[in-house]
């Protein structure tokens, strides 16, 4: 799942000429002399549009924070985050006041944030400004969470991961669901091989982001960690209430998502192994996460591998052209080229 030379070129140069200007903003006098610069451990959150930004606050900045979270503690946010999403913009005044609380400083700007912190997570939860706030943070040299959806179209998700690998700045993206305790038993192999999975979750939609991408994403990766990567074609069946995603992997398994946007909204799946069939449990919170995150920042070392994250997103937009064209077979390949030759 690799960009041809000739279009990482391309896409290198665009970088260099788009010369992202970080302006002369001048630090906010709050900021000065009081995020710690010793330990190494100041984490930056850009986006305060999400819940998520809250919750991880919670457990990393309490006095109790075990061991495992390894000190890191958050010092600073820039609370922007979408533009036009009521549903984002509007949590943005609440969450910003909120995480004053545990003692995180706001800035008016991400380079403001980045002079003050060693690693970042990124929580714009509208991803469509998510590569413009990642090249900022690849080049200010930071390792950073992009919290799902990476971005908001195939295209930019390519783009976010090709720039991390040509600044050299460690990057990791990846859903809560990836760690719940029944998945990993799973991928762990304790029932054999997975033959095939049927999963489902939420998939609301957002008429700025591809229809999978907004919410959809987090079943998706559900399905991808059970029955790891390999899809090769896709075909969708879509009404106003439910999506059925079928893709078909390379040694012929099938693997199904089902999204979900009325009934009961909750995740969960079945798993097929060789030796006996498996029920996938729901979601189990944010600490298994954070714990993953916290390992990064202190590795360098991404969890989940870039090609099974951008084949991810080439599941989804596969869908969205199964859906274009009523039904039909659309081969992950054909995404990944086409994108690559825009």
């Amino acid at each position: 799942m690799k960009m041809s030379q000739l279009s990482r070129n391309k896409f290198i140069k665009k970088i260099s000429l788009a010369g992202i200007a970080f302006g002369n903003a001048r630090y906010l006098s709050s900021l000065q002399g009081k995020t710690n610069t010793a330990n190494k451990k100041r984490i930056g959150i850009i986006g305060l549009d999400t819940s998520h930004c809250i919750e991880f606050t919670k457990v990393l900045n309490s006095p109790d924070a075990g061991v495992e979270f390894a000190g890191y503690k958050v010092v600073v946010a820039y609370p922007k985050g979408s533009a036009d999403i009521e549903s984002s913009v509007s949590r943005i005044p609440g969450y910003t006041e909120e995480i004053k609380k545990y003692g995180v400083l706001i800035a008016g700007s991400v380079k403001e944030l980045l002079d003050n912190v060693d690693v970042v997570l990124l929580e714009t939860n509208d991803s469509r400004p998510q590569l413009e706030q990642a090249l900022e943070v690849f080049k200010a040299g930071k390792p950073v969470f992009i919290d799902k959806p990476v971005a908001a179209s195939l295209k930019d998700a390519i783009a976010i991961y090709e720039a991390a690998k040509h600044f050299q700045v460690p990057m990791f993206s990846s859903s809560s669901l990836r760690f719940i305790t029944s998945a990993e038993e799973i991928t762990r192999g304790n029932y054999g091989k997975v033959l095939g999975a049927d999963v489902f979750g939420p998939a609301h939609l957002e008429k700025t982001h591809p229809d999978l991408f907004w919410y959809g994403i987090h079943g998706v990766e559900l399905l991808f960690t059970l029955m790891g990567t390999g899809c090769k074609s896709v075909i969708r069946v879509n009404t106003p209430d439910t999506d059925v995603v079928v893709g078909t992997w390379e040694d012929q398994r099938i693997g199904n998502f089902r999204g979900l946007r009325s009934g009961k909204l909750d995740y969960g799946g079945t798993v097929y192994p060789e030796k006996v069939n498996v029920t996938s449990g729901s979601s189990q919170g944010y600490n298994a996460l954070l714990v993953q995150i916290i390992k990064f920042f202190e590795t360098g070392k991404s969890t989940v591998d870039s090609k099974d994250t951008i084949e991810i997103y080439a599941f989804m937009e596969a869908a969205d052209e199964s859906k274009r064209k009523d039904g039909m077979n659309v081969s992950i390949e054909s995404v990944l080229q086409s994108t690559l030759t825009i």
